[in-house]
């Protein structure tokens, strides 16, 4: 049997992560939260996760400005970052000046089934 993966959501709103986590942990991974991106990296240095969900609209800090320090960080610059959105750009893809693009997103509001799809693909 697989071992569990470690799974960091940094998330403002505590439904939607209850949502996900739960989702998540039905097909067998472990999901901690962080409400802030402050608080994100400072979990995420602490224990590194094996994959990152990512919402970008955080009271604290943009969370593009957290996926910046993470692919400037050479300690973390490897996880793999699922960005969480409800605005998506028109040509749907997901790009930061200078840095490389997001490994997948998902939109606002979901589908559980393609949220665990896209998860599966990195853990």
């Amino acid at each position: 049997m697989p071992t569990e993966s470690y799974i960091l959501y940094i998330e403002d709103e505590r439904p939607v992560f209850n949502l996900v986590r739960e989702a998540l942990k039905l097909s067998g991974h472990n999901v901690i939260g962080a409400v802030s991106g402050r608080e994100g990296l400072e979990v995420m240095r602490q224990n590194k996760p094996d994959l990152l969900l990512l919402d970008l609209m955080m009271p604290d800090m943009n969370g593009w400005d957290v996926y910046r320090q993470i692919k400037n960080d050479s300690e973390l610059s490897d996880i793999p970052v699922i960005v969480v959105t409800a605005k998506v750009p028109q040509n749907n893809r997901i790009i930061v000046e200078g840095l490389p693009p997001v490994d997948d997103y998902i939109t606002k509001p979901f589908d559980v089934e393609r949220l665990i799809r896209a998860v599966q693909k990195f853990t």
